[in-house]
């Protein structure tokens, strides 16, 4: 005898189930600095120098002042190291909903940006370390938070808060494009959801 109760076809699911596929990035971006390599290449000289120390010293000057020297040494270096590594490229990906900025090789510091909390986004055709105190990762009170690996285009947002972020980036000018489009389509997906 069979069953009087129909059997759901098997290729019908649920369309407000969750999908594990990640969003699509919409725009993605980098900048590099080569010149970093020399600085790190610096801190590397300075650990050698440290670890050469400790090695080969007879250590006849006394215990206290080799071992600060071997320390200094060492931390400088890697200090120095981490400085420039972390600050050698940025890479910048504007995805459906946010904006995230990853920098050097392991992708710290990283920050990220919900477009929700954009108001505006703007093309800077001239940043330089000089404005910011330096490359890194940077903070003025006067111009806001900014991520600065090399001087050139960046891309400036400002936020419903009334701070500003920067971010030196190539094709900034085709981040701000595709950022303000979203803006426009969450502004317009919000009023029409009001």
């Amino acid at each position: 005898m069979r069953d009087p109760s129909p059997e759901p076809p098997a290729h019908d699911h649920d369309p407000c189930a969750p999908t594990l596929t990640p969003q699509p990035v919409i725009w993605a971006g980098r900048a590099t600095n080569r010149v970093q390599w020399l600085l790190a290449a610096a801190g590397a000289a300075c650990v050698a120098l440290g670890v050469e120390l400790a090695v080969d010293s007879t250590w006849t000057s006394g215990v206290a002042p080799l071992l600060m020297s071997v320390i200094g040494c060492v931390a400088a270096g890697l200090l120095v190291i981490y400085g420039t590594l972390a600050f050698v490229h940025v890479a910048v990906k504007v995805e459906d909903d946010c904006l995230e900025v990853r920098c050097g090789h392991i992708g710290l510091p990283r920050r990220r940006i919900s477009l929700a909390e954009v108001v505006d986004a703007d093309f800077a055709p001239r940043v330089t370390p000089r404005q910011w105190g330096g490359w890194g990762y940077r903070w003025r009170p006067e111009k806001g938070t900014a991520v600065v690996v090399r001087r050139g285009e960046g891309l400036v947002l400002r936020l419903g808060d009334g701070r500003v972020f920067t971010v030196t980036v190539d094709d900034a000018e085709a981040a701000v494009r595709i950022i303000r489009a979203r803006l426009r389509l969450l502004g317009t997906t919000e009023r029409a959801g009001a």
